[in-house]
């Protein structure tokens, strides 16, 4: 019921918005789009400054939150995740290390500048296209200090696109993309929507930002998506052939000839029974151990990654998928960093 009030507020507050003259609308729409971005920036400068004090840093992973859940085709609860997941990562019930022996309170490894405020660009009138722009320039604010590597909170799947257009850009050139999802993503548009969250790799790919696309853990795939993959030549790894296909991916070597390797993970790659708390539960999925083994054993430079569509709104056990997804942003970070 708070979720349905607070989409009521923001459409009561967009019909608002409409009704004010297209000057002034357009004169404050600057103003929170210019605080929104010096805010990011001066924060990436201030760990940016910690960093090199520190010395020897070649990578460090950076967190930033992108709560958006707007172009989610099912519940929009992802847009309320980037809070969680970062409470879940500095969760008293475990320590700061991870499985590898890194500390994530050790900059050198982690640092964060906080969530673009992507609700209050929405209430002011920015629209999608404003929003992606906004999101690119935020990665690439973060990219700008030279050590630090983009570690998305999402938000639905729809923020992959932007993000990853922003790193190979900023790079100047392609990246290798693995993508775990139970989905494709690779409708040309869905429901009408260009930019929904099924449809984020279509744009990445027509967009020349990836040479590779490797999915896996697909379990919930139709005809476009088999069609749209072989279109993009996109290396697709079902589930019903998993057993085939592990030895594989648990060796998989990416990025050589490219700017770097980009990850993208969808919580609900994994089966329901690891991560309850996400829109779309596709039984018959990955383990966790399957993905992080993926993770771990992946040889390649990875310049940004993310991790998406945890729904704290379906998370039923004392925020166990919140824990997932912290677990899995902690092992990423831990990947990253050097």
């Amino acid at each position: 019921m708070n979720s349905v009030r607070r989409m009521g507020m923001h459409y009561l507050h967009k019909l608002n918005c409409e009704n004010i003259p297209k000057h002034v609308r357009d004169n404050a729409q600057k103003r929170i789009i210019d605080a929104s971005l010096s805010l990011i920036r001066e924060r990436s400068k201030l760990k940016g400054e910690l960093l090199r004090s520190l010395g020897g840093v070649v990578a460090s992973s950076c967190l930033l939150g992108i709560p958006l859940g707007h172009n989610s085709s099912f519940l929009q609860g992802p847009a309320f995740a980037p809070p969680y997941i970062r409470e879940a990562m500095w969760c008293g019930s475990t320590n700061s290390t991870t499985e590898e022996g890194k500390d994530i309170k050790d900059p050198r490894v982690l640092t964060d500048v906080g969530d673009i405020p992507i609700q209050d660009l929405r209430d002011c009138g920015v629209d999608d296209d404003g929003l992606f722009k906004i999101i690119g320039e935020s990665v690439k604010t973060v990219m700008n200090e030279g050590v630090m590597r983009p570690l998305v909170l999402g938000g639905d799947h729809s923020i992959s696109y932007p993000v990853v257009k922003a790193v190979s850009e900023k790079l100047g050139g392609q990246v290798d993309i693995l993508h775990l999802d139970a989905h494709p993503d690779l409708y040309d548009m869905f429901e009408g929507n260009k930019y929904s969250h099924a449809s984020s790799f279509a744009r990445i790919m027509e967009g020349g930002y990836a040479r590779r696309l490797l999915q896996v853990g697909l379990r919930s795939i139709n005809y476009e998506g088999r069609e749209q993959g072989k279109k993009f030549g996109v290396e697709q790894f079902e589930m019903r052939t998993f057993s085939k296909d592990r030895e594989f991916l648990e060796n998989l070597k990416l990025g050589e000839g490219v700017k770097g390797v980009y990850i993208s993970v969808d919580v609900d790659v994994l089966d329901p029974a690891f991560a309850c708390g996400v829109s779309h539960l596709e039984p018959g999925g990955l383990s966790f151990r399957d993905v992080l083994n993926i993770i771990q054993n992946l040889q390649g430079n990875i310049v940004a990654a993310d991790v998406v569509e945890y729904n704290s709104q379906r998370d039923t056990f004392h925020g166990m998928t919140a824990m997932v997804a912290a677990k899995l942003a902690r092992e990423l970070a831990a990947k990253m960093s050097k």
